[in-house]
């Protein structure tokens, strides 16, 4: 999936589909360090009888799933402090840490710590509890939330609570995740095609299993710990951290999906809930269909921008029918291939940037400005928005991770690539402007290894750290808790074999009234998900903006949206089962700088 992250104002918490760059893997263990393995796993057992005495204490009831995990352990209170200067937070916003198990099946197990912030609430006399916010993803942070409540339509929500952030496992400094070094991961310019070619997908494949690599050596045995279902239970642990007998939640995007399986995990826990632009829950969508359907309403949204930018010809010349405007982005794509734009932007850095018009609205201007401007002979504005910057390539690089791992443990991918070659192929037909970009960024999942294959990595890992004096007691803790870890996968496996997407839904009355939220014409999160979603929740409400595709719309630029979210936040009112608001104002038209430079010899030539 292109990114659920947040590409508006309203939630700052940008992030961008980068594809990965090729990354060489060498094996993991060479043959004298298997006969160190082996020789290690004597002092313990050997894994079969490891396997069986797991399997003798295993529940007898047949659990499986999510619900199969014992409970989580009781977290400390959060103790709050003065932010890290890594965090690049004001002294006004206080930050702690939350201790979490790696593997909630086995909470005496390895600990993770996730990064916290949080502003108490500006009014303490009308306070109601913590609002803790997820801005999407998977991969996005939101550690700068508790800055919102100084945003003029967020005040009156922060008079009433505090307002807290936190950067999920894998993300930021919370027990990060990294597929690939971050140079290579942002190397520019690259190259993008929406019709590829045989030698151009033999190459992205490479780059996916590259990277599907990259991911398990460096992760090893945690691997299959960062999903979903944990990313909820670790909620539940925030929950508790910060002292609230309930949960008051407000989730985007991908933050719709683990707060829906929150919601079926904990119903009893639940205050209050926010679903901003919603992704389809139903387990058959998760993820490989989901990315399918994506691509068709991001072709929507892809006609809507050039739409609008041959309405206004007047300001930005690109032509006067959305196939002229089509037709000038096309050539400039082929020019930034011969010559990339600054030496840095090419087709696939183009691609990246013009992918935002389908997530928000306000890029338009922007984004239309740069291109006639490229046409008109000065790249400049192109080089500024669609340039990557050496700086955002560790975050960037995380982020990615954070998102192929997460996706790639949620469920089973198709591993026959005649199948994604099939079902692309299709829908570029259809759709072609994000779809074979949209494919490539998931492709790593077609070669992700299974569970077991990850702890015997981690094992190896174990081992040769303790071969070669890196660890302080060789062939000892470290070791045996990989072969604990081992044994675990194998005994789970056994008994319950993989475990699908969770089936998000609730009894009716078991959980408290929930709001949902969508746009008519999302990209990101096309809008018969929202309506999926509240068939599965019994009682909640759906605000719909009608016509609009900006991605994520609560506290933003539609007073009808607004007034039903601080009516829900702020006094626990519901609308009825479904409402609608108009759509938002089509962004105004920036008439393009540097006028004196239309003599100039242009680029590309866009014919009307």
């Amino acid at each position: 999936m292109l990114y659920f992250g947040n590409h508006h104002p309203n939630y700052p918490f940008c992030m961008h589909g980068m594809r990965p760059n090729e990354d060489g893997r060498t094996p993991y263990a060479t043959h004298h360090t298997k006969g160190r393995l082996v020789r290690a796993l004597a002092l313990y057992g050997t894994i079969g009888s490891l396997v069986l005495s797991a399997l003798a204490t295993a529940p007898a009831d047949g659990a499986t799933g999510a619900s199969a995990a014992p409970p989580a352990p009781v977290p400390h209170p959060i103790s709050f402090g003065r932010c890290a200067p890594v965090e690049h937070l004001p002294s006004t916003v206080e930050c702690g840490t939350l201790t979490v198990p790696l593997d909630y099946a086995r909470p005496e197990g390895k600990k993770i710590k996730l990064t916290v912030s949080r502003i108490r609430a500006t009014a303490p006399k009308e306070r109601q509890g913590a609002l803790v916010f997820n801005p999407g993803g998977p991969g996005g942070s939101s550690m700068d939330f508790p800055l919102y409540g100084s945003l003029s339509k967020w005040r009156r929500t922060a008079r009433a609570y505090d307002f807290v952030g936190y950067a999920p496992r894998g993300v930021g400094r919370s027990a990060p995740l990294s597929c690939q070094d971050p140079e290579k991961f942002a190397k520019a310019p690259s190259d993008s095609q929406v019709h590829p070619t045989e030698a151009f997908k033999r190459h992205k494949t490479a780059q996916a299993k590259a990277y599907a690599q990259g991911c398990a050596r460096r992760a090893g045995a945690d691997l299959p710990f960062y999903d979903s279902v944990n990313n909820a239970r670790d909620l539940d642990m925030l929950r508790a951290g910060l002292g609230e007998r309930k949960l008051t939640y407000m989730g985007a995007s991908y933050g719709t999906y683990f707060g829906a399986i929150y919601a079926t995990l904990f119903p009893g826990h639940v205050r209050r809930m926010i679903f901003d632009s919603i992704v389809d829950p139903d387990p058959r969508q998760i993820w490989y269909r989901n990315n399918l359907d994506q691509n068709v309403a991001f072709e929507g949204r892809w006609n809507d921008w050039r739409s609008w930018v041959a309405k206004h010809h007047g300001v930005y010349h690109l032509g006067t029918t959305a196939q002229a405007v089509q037709r000038a982005y096309d050539k400039v794509a082929q020019q930034v291939r011969k010559h990339p734009a600054g030496g840095r932007v090419g087709p696939a850095q183009l691609q990246e940037s013009f992918l935002n018009v389908g997530y928000n609205d306000a890029y338009w201007p922007a984004r239309a400005e740069a291109l006639a401007e490229y046409v008109r002979g000065n790249p400049k504005p192109l080089v500024t928005q669609a340039g990557p910057r050496p700086e955002d390539a560790a975050d960037a690089e995380n982020s990615n991770a954070v998102y192929t791992t997460v996706e790639c443990n949620d469920a089973a991918w198709p591993h026959d690539l005649s199948t994604w070659d099939r079902d692309n192929t299709d829908v570029s037909r259809r759709a072609p402007f994000a779809t074979w970009d949209n494919a490539w960024m998931n492709l790593p999942c077609a070669f992700w290894p299974e569970p077991k294959e990850s702890a015997a990595d981690g094992l190896s890992a174990a081992v040769r750290k303790a071969a070669g004096g890196a660890s302080k007691n060789p062939g000892g803790d470290e070791i045996a808790e990989a072969a604990r870890q081992v044994a675990a996968v194998h005994a789970d496996g056994a008994l319950h074999g993989r475990h699908g997407p969770v089936d998000i839904r609730t009894a009716p009355g078991a959980l408290p009234p929930v709001l949902l939220m969508a746009a008519e014409r999302d990209g990101a999160t096309p809008y018969p998900g929202a309506l999926e979603l509240q068939r599965r929740l019994p009682g909640s409400s759906l605000v719909t903006e009608r016509g609009s595709g900006t991605h994520g719309i609560a506290l933003g630029a539609n007073a009808c949206v607004n007034t039903y979210t601080e009516a829900y936040l702020l006094h626990g009112r519901m609308p009825s089962h479904r409402v609608y608001c108009g759509p938002r104002a089509e962004p105004r038209p920036d008439a393009p700088s540097h006028r004196s430079r239309q003599a100039q010899k242009p680029h590309v030539v866009a014919h009307p």
